[in-house]
């Protein structure tokens, strides 16, 4: 989404995109530095979180920001998660997929 969104906010004109990371275009609105690097990027401002819409800043309520809710897939969100933490060394080996599998829909996937 965001990078359908950021070629939209540059016309269409993929060198935006090619030459600003993603983190710099759509900063991350619950982490310190996302929240900082949003601030100070041009408007109209493109800012991503994973924030439920009760925890946004009260001002967001009564701006003219526009919101486009993305769902994916569990299914897409479990192999994707799966894959992830096999590379990311902070989390958990993941185990096999059908062990991971489980521990997801008991609630238990990587923290």
């Amino acid at each position: 989404m965001l990078e359908i969104l950021s070629l939209i906010r540059s016309n269409g004109d993929p060198n935006w995109c090619r030459s600003v990371p993603n983190w710099d275009r759509g900063p991350w609105l619950e982490t310190l530095l996302g929240l900082r690097r949003a601030r100070g990027n041009p408007r109209p401002r493109l800012i991503s979180s994973h924030l439920p819409v009760q925890l946004f800043p009260k001002a967001f309520f009564t701006s003219k920001a526009k919101v486009i809710y993305t769902v994916r897939n569990p299914k897409d969100v479990l192999v994707s998660l799966f894959h992830f933490s096999r590379i990311f060394r902070p989390y958990k080996d993941p185990g096999t997929l059908e062990s991971f599998l489980e521990e997801f829909l008991r609630g238990e996937g990587q923290r």
